[in-house]
């Protein structure tokens, strides 16, 4: 199994910004995907940005434009750069990663956007 820890979450006024990190215990070189969840309260978890090993991104409609997905393969490290944020942006963050056929979840970071 690859261990995710997320971190960055935290409390920001609507229209900030803040940069999520994902560092893996393994190598993320070779992996087939990996992305960033959400799931706010009282709804289902829904993807928000999504990075192939070629490199390749996907973003709903939803964060395009204000979302950007990274990664650091010498730290082992995926990123959810997120700006412009809205009070709807609020929830549980979570890293995902494939490798084959096996997914690997973080235990998630809370993301709180208010005045």
């Amino acid at each position: 199994q690859v261990q995710l820890v997320e971190s960055g979450g935290g409390l920001v006024q609507p229209g900030g910004s803040l940069r999520l990190s994902c560092a893996a215990s393994r190598s993320i070189f070779s992996f087939n995907a990996m992305g960033w969840y959400r799931q706010a309260a009282g709804q289902e978890r829904e993807p928000v940005a999504r990075i192939l090993s070629s490199g390749a991104t996907y973003y709903p409609d939803s964060v395009k434009g204000r979302f950007t997905i990274s990664r650091d393969n010498a730290k082992n490290t995926v990123y959810l750069q997120m700006n412009s944020l809205k009070p709807e942006d609020t929830a549980v963050y979570y890293c995902n990663v494939v490798v084959r056929l096996s997914s690997s979840w973080g235990q998630g970071t809370q993301v709180t956007v208010s005045s």
